[in-house]
């Protein structure tokens, strides 16, 4: 990284490399520059140096740049030169507005142009091809290409910079205007993504400056200024939510307001309030909440009605036709009737939010459900006086809906009124903030609560009715429609009807006595039941109470155990608890003494503060009264040198005693005589100068008449001689234009006749190359047509060839596969018949070191035998097989001891009587020989031939685990090779 001693040196070096196009070095040095330590003092220069570096950042498009560029330069003028940074801020945002603007005027201008080749076709080829391949549209493309990218860094500048003045109180302003140029821009680009964003942006903002309040430099809530502020940004977003129909960030909007309303404690301005409740009329209508919705019309008719001035008659009939209507249209039955527990706290906590939000206050102990409900909103509209300003229509209809029991001619006489409230709304002249009113869009709901009185007053009168006749009655809808709302009137237990339509009747029952009914049968059926099964089975003659008593006597000590144990437990958890509340008590009283002290500290402070802004003050008073003696005692000299030129006394006598108020009030004495002395003079002055003036004037007055009456008669002369003259001169004119005409009027006829002669030259030659035009259209049309055919031939060829290419690399892939898969079953088939060889090798190898070991327990059983009856001859047998039997039963125990002496006999009997076992079975004895034979055996083993290699190629090392075969325990075969004891028949 390059280091300047002066920023000028950067700055030069990056404009050098601009110059020769060599932007992101330039842009490398200035960020090298601007993220230095060695410069974070401000400057003048480093602000010209920032405007150069965020105009490299927009050209090339470098957000991250850019915003580190600006935290960087923020650090630097943050409690030095704040306005600086402002500029450059809004000079970023004016290059990134005004770059997306030509991007996107750009990319209009390449739509409209029209550069159409192909005379023929409305499109060109490679136009048509992209929009069946892509399956979007030119203008969608080159949005894409051009306007997209642009649109892209316009988003991420908003974002930087709203990051970068999120916690700055200085430059609230800017971080308001930021905030609604972002919203304009999605705005106007139908940005719903970002928008959304955008407000999470905001909300995550406000909600880290409320968790961090010991920041140096965040916006002061409480103030006025910054109040208003946050207001109208909350409230610009509320609109353009509702402009975008993005209603549920509306509604979370409307939970911004209300939180920050609620955070500080104050009521906005009238005017925002009636755009928050015309904003939550909008959310709760397209939310399908008409409860609320007429609560929302509620407060702001109260509004409307109270602080505008202007408001007419006219506007405050329809605003308050709406509240009543929209009162009207809410359900008249309960809907949470047939509700779970979970439902009605979660109903009830949602009236509660409601409310809040709309302003009325309630108390959560009680049910909100009653004080926010259809009938106490009617009451309350007919005691605050809504229905005595809406029209007479509006007023008619609330009579027949709520007072009047009319079950046959209801819907006959609400259908007038219906259509004439349909006419009423539009645009309120007098309260342009409440959206346009149109009273129609109030009528399905309005049929719907019709339809829903008229069969809850026929069920009153009738308990049977044909289905014609009440199709009759109700004249706005189908009966499947009417059939619907019977159903859900049904389910939240407004009325009691069924409809049978195999007899076409509709049949309505008593609601009170049906639910008494079904709620009470199945405990009646249970009861008589009891009764039917004591009848039939009499209960059996109790036993003593003593027997009861002893025989439930040990459940009721387990019982008794069991609520010991438990009570224990709980006096333990309680004790638990107790120390956990002295713990948590402790911790609360330590955090209570540390804010206590935390409290004394700032108030210590600021008692330093104080003690320091005050003796700031004394001083800056002591300056004053310094600065002000000096000043009078220079007054004083100045008095004295004009008193001493014109040879007057001394301004103060001696001996009088001379403080700064008598210096002061001297001056201004000696001052004050001497301008009325000059006024005096000029007053002289002047009256001296206007007799002169006037004596003047006299004199000139008759020359000046003489020289004005001599000028007119000079003048008059003059004009009488020039009009003659141009008299004479139109004369001359005229008769020389009548020649003119008389010598050019002969020749007229030649005139017309070239001109006939050349125009149907020119007709002849436009005609000619008309019909060349159109042999060049037609030859340019063939051509392309040829053109467009081969390309056509050699593209079918080339997928052709590549459809043949890849099939022949599929098969040589396949058969490739194919081999490789022959291959490795051959090779395992070969590994498994190996294997099997190699079992059986291993099989027969087995055999003959089983038959070795029962030769070698033969012959050791012979021996033992020979040493126990030292004076009997051996006994041989033919067999060896048979010998081995014997010898192993007349042998004594496996550990007895035989004398050396005699092993030495019995070695030179077995070396000299029997041959050496074959190789084949020395192979796999063991590698050492039984310990207790003694050292002198070793030979043996030395003395027999090495293992012959194995018949697969590879040396034998297989040697099992040293073992004791003589030892007592000992399971294992021998480790040592022995010679035949027994000599060759």
């Amino acid at each position: 990284m390059s280091t300047y001693a002066k920023p000028e040196a950067a700055l030069n070096q990056a404009e050098a490399l601009i110059n020769v196009g060599q932007k992101q070095d330039a842009l490398q040095v200035l960020h090298d520059l601007i993220t230095s330590k060695r410069h974070r003092a401000w400057q003048k220069i480093l602000e010209k140096i920032m405007f150069k570096y965020v105009e490299l950042c927009v050209d090339m498009r470098r957000g991250k740049f850019a915003k580190d560029g600006l935290i960087q330069y923020r650090i630097v003028c943050q409690q030095v030169n704040v306005t600086s940074l402002e500029e450059v801020i809004k000079h970023f945002m004016h290059l990134s507005t005004e770059k997306a603007e030509q991007a996107r005027s750009q990319a209009q201008a390449l739509e409209e142009a029209l550069d159409v080749d192909d005379l023929e076709a409305d499109k060109r080829p490679e136009d048509l091809m992209l929009s069946y391949v892509s399956g979007e549209k030119g203008k969608d493309r080159s949005d894409r290409e051009l306007v997209t990218p642009w649109f892209k860094f316009l988003w991420e500048t908003y974002r930087t910079v709203l990051e970068i003045l999120r916690n700055n109180s200085k430059l609230e302003a800017l971080y308001a205007m930021t905030a609604h140029r972002a919203f304009q821009f999605c705005k106007q680009y139908k940005r719903t993504t970002e928008f959304r964003r955008l407000c999470e942006i905001i909300r995550n903002h406000l909600l880290n400056l409320n968790k961090y309040r010991d920041q140096r430099d965040r916006p002061d809530l409480s103030s006025p200024e910054s109040l208003q502020l946050y207001l109208d940004t909350r409230f610009e977003q509320l609109k353009v939510a509702t402009d975008l129909q993005l209603w549920q960030e509306a509604f979370y909007s409307v939970e911004d307001i209300h939180g920050l309303m609620c955070m500080v404690k104050k009521t906005p301005k009238p005017s925002l309030l009636v755009v928050y409740y015309a904003k939550l009329t909008e959310i709760f209508w397209i939310s399908s909440s008409h409860l609320y919705h007429a609560y929302a019309w509620f407060k702001l008719f109260t509004l409307q009605k109270t602080y505008n001035k202007n408001l007419s008659l006219k506007d405050l009939q329809l605003i308050a036709s709406s509240v009543v209507l929209a009162a009207l249209l809410v359900v008249p039955y309960d809907r949470s009737r047939s509700a779970s527990h979970l439902e009605l706290e979660n109903e009830k906590d949602r009236n509660l939010r409601m409310a809040n939000l709309i302003g009325f206050e309630l108390d959560p102990k009680f049910d909100s459900r009653e004080a926010l409900s259809r009938s106490s909103l009617l009451s309350e509209l007919v005691s605050k006086g809504v229905m005595s300003c809406a029209t007479q229509e509006v007023k008619d209809l609330y009579n027949l809906l709520e007072h009047e029991f009319l079950p046959l001619d209801l819907a006959s006489k609400v259908q007038p009124l219906l259509a004439k409230i349909s006419k009423y709304g539009g645009k309120l002249a007098s309260a342009s903030s409440v959206p346009e009113v149109q009273l129609s869009r109030y009528i399905p709901a309005l049929e719907k609560l019709v339809t829903l009185r008229v069969l809850q007053q026929v069920s009153e009168v009738y308990q049977m009715m044909r289905i014609e006749s009440l199709s009759q009655m109700i004249p706005f809808f189908d009966f499947a429609v009417v059939e619907k709302i019977s159903v859900e009137a049904v389910k939240h237990n407004f009325i009691a009807m069924k409809i049978d339509h195999m007899r076409g009747v509709v049949v309505f029952c008593n609601l009170g006595l049906e639910s008494d009914g079904l709620r009470d049968h199945l405990t009646i059926f249970t009861q008589s039941l009891n009764k039917v099964r004591a009848m039939i089975y009499p209960p059996a003659n109790k036993a003593s109470k003593l027997g009861e008593m002893l025989a439930g006597l040990g459940e009721i000590v387990d019982k008794e155990h069991k609520r010991l144990l438990a009570r224990k437990s709980i006096i333990e958890k309680r004790k638990e608890e107790h120390e956990r509340q002295l713990i948590e008590m402790e911790r609360e009283e330590e955090s209570r003494r540390l804010k206590q002290q935390k409290i004394t500290e700032e108030a210590e402070q600021k008692r330093l503060a104080a003690e320091f802004e005050h003796r700031k003050n004394q001083r800056i008073l002591r300056e004053i009264e310094e600065r002000e003696l000096e000043e009078a005692q220079a007054l004083l000299e100045e008095a004295e040198k004009r008193s001493k030129k014109k040879g007057g006394k001394k301004p103060i006598l001696e001996g009088e005693k001379v403080t700064k108020q008598t210096l002061m009030e001297r001056a201004l004495t000696e001052q004050l005589r001497e301008r009325q002395e000059m006024e005096k003079k000029l007053q002289k002055l002047a009256k001296t100068m206007d007799y002169l003036e006037r004596a003047k004037r006299e004199e000139a007055a008759p020359l000046i008449d003489a020289a004005f009456q001599q000028r007119l008669e000079e003048e008059k002369v003059l004009h009488e001689r020039e009009q003659q003259l141009e008299v004479e001169l139109s004369r001359q004119r005229h008769d020389g234009d009548l020649r003119e005409k008389y010598r050019l009027s002969r020749m007229l006829d030649n005139k017309n006749t070239f001109q006939e002669r050349v125009l149907n030259r020119r007709r002849v030659e436009v005609d000619r190359r008309k019909v060349e035009r159109e042999e060049r259209i037609s030859l340019i049309i063939k051509a392309r047509k040829q053109e467009r055919e081969a390309k056509r031939k050699k593209i079918f060829y080339i997928r052709t060839e590549e459809e043949k290419i890849k099939r022949l690399r599929e098969e040589e892939e396949a058969r490739k596969r194919e081999e490789a898969e022959k291959r490795k079953k051959e090779e395992a088939e070969r590994q498994a018949k190996l294997d099997e060889l190699a079992e059986k090798q291993r099989q027969r190898e087995r055999e003959l070191d089983e038959k070795e070991r029962l030769r070698k327990e033969a012959i050791l059983g012979r021996s033992s035998d020979g040493v126990s009856k030292p004076f009997e001859p051996p006994v041989r047998t033919s067999e060896p097989g048979s010998a081995a039997p014997a010898a192993a039963a007349a042998a004594p125990t496996s550990g007895k001891y035989i004398p050396r002496h005699l092993r030495a006999k019995m070695e030179g009997a077995g070396v000299g009587g029997q041959s050496a076992p074959p190789q084949s079975e020395e192979r796999w004895a063991g590698g050492t020989r039984p310990e207790q034979w003694g050292p002198s055996r070793r030979t043996d083993s030395s003395s027999q031939a090495p293992p012959e290699a194995d018949r697969w190629g590879r040396p034998d090392d297989r040697s099992g685990p040293p073992s004791d075969r003589w030892r007592p325990g000992g399971g294992s075969r021998s480790s040592s090779t022995w010679s035949s004891s027994r000599p060759p028949r």
